[in-house]
């Protein structure tokens, strides 16, 4: 029985087991479900669950209280790595969600079990009927399948709600088509959209939509230290290309150190600067993401674990005419950073 408490596609095909994390039951093999988990049947949902938006806490709750009210099992389905970066890995979406959080966030939602199918091509193979049958009949003894009303899934992307509809009659489980929940502009909320958000720099839209702040997770990494040299320190943090960034600019946010050496996590106001620095270099390949921890200049963050909480844009990208400029501006970017995390 293997212990990694992540959705690693290489171990859940190479290892294959079920885990726990915190208070959810982890199966990465279907063959190695715990007695009697299912035995009263179960009550699922299925998606990618990207991000885990307000549109997929509602499905989720429908499918807890419900599983409560039925004293059945609740499971989410979901798959690892997203099918996109498998069958289109050129034009995979950015994901909002690494496979960490999306457990830490699912676990906040008091459902019971997740299921994470390694895709993978030979997966992306399989029908729908042979999907259903051998995932959700015979290894979840589904009784109610709660999805999406725009759910699509198996090969070719054939399955859908009306196919479910037929299956559930075939095999004796009940389909509940969801609504998508529109969001403050009517907009509903999806992942793609709230993608969209991020990337464009309009963050506080998109953190409505997340029903939280997004966040980003990487390791601090030497930089060229230039901060340092003119009274603003940063830390360089790197994250997954496969990652969802904002748009380059300069954030307010909250920097989180993790819990270790018996100190627990401890979280700081921040000023994220995302860009390319235009003022020193003139075509830099990539934005770098770098972090200002506010009233703190003197602490060693390299090599740590860092999350960064984005909770405001403040403004874009600029290229100034020298230090003493950039200098005033960054003052400027810190008491903007300040105001803007005072009432979060």
């Amino acid at each position: 029985m293997g212990c990694d408490q992540s959705w690693d596609h290489e171990e859940a095909s190479r290892v294959g087991t079920q885990v726990s994390f915190g208070l959810v039951q982890v199966i990465t093999d279907l063959n190695a479900i715990p007695r009697g988990l299912f035995a009263a049947g179960s009550i699922v949902t299925i998606g990618a669950y990207d991000g885990l938006h307000v549109g997929h806490r509602e499905i989720i709750e429908q499918v807890t209280k419900k599983a409560h009210a039925d004293r059945q099992t609740s499971v989410l389905v979901t798959f690892s790595p997203h099918p996109a970066q498998i069958l289109r890995p050129n034009e995979a979406p950015k994901l909002l969600t690494d496979r960490d959080q999306k457990l830490r966030l699912l676990e906040s939602t008091g459902i019971d079990a997740v299921v994470v199918i390694a895709f993978d091509r030979i997966q992306a193979e399989e029908t729908p009927e042979d999907f259903v049958k051998r995932v959700l009949v015979d290894a979840l003894h589904v009784q109610r399948l709660i999805v999406g009303e725009d759910f699509c899934f198996g090969k070719d992307r054939r399955g859908n709600v009306e196919l479910l509809l037929k299956l559930g009659g075939q095999y004796g489980f009940s389909v509940e088509p969801s609504h998508l929940v529109a969001g403050h502009d009517d907009v509903t909320a999806s992942s793609t959209y709230i993608r969209s958000l991020v990337q464009n720099g309009d963050i506080e839209a998109a953190n409505m939509y997340l029903g939280r702040q997004h966040e980003l997770t990487g390791t601090v990494v030497h930089g060229d230290a230039r901060g340092r040299t003119i009274g603003f320190p940063t830390a360089n943090v790197e994250v997954s290309k496969a990652l969802c960034e904002p748009g380059d600019g300069v954030y307010a946010g909250w920097y989180v150190r993790p819990a270790r050496d018996g100190q627990p996590e401890r979280v700081y106001p921040a000023a994220i600067n995302i860009g390319r620095r235009p003022t020193f270099y003139v075509d830099a390949p990539v934005s770098l993401i770098e972090a200002h921890v506010i009233g703190e200049t003197d602490i060693d963050l390299y090599g740590e674990v860092a999350t960064l909480r984005f909770v405001a844009r403040l403004r874009g990208e600029i290229k100034f005419s020298g230090i003493e400029e950039l200098k005033a501006q960054l003052m400027r970017d810190v008491e903007n950073a300040k105001t803007a995390l005072a009432s979060n």
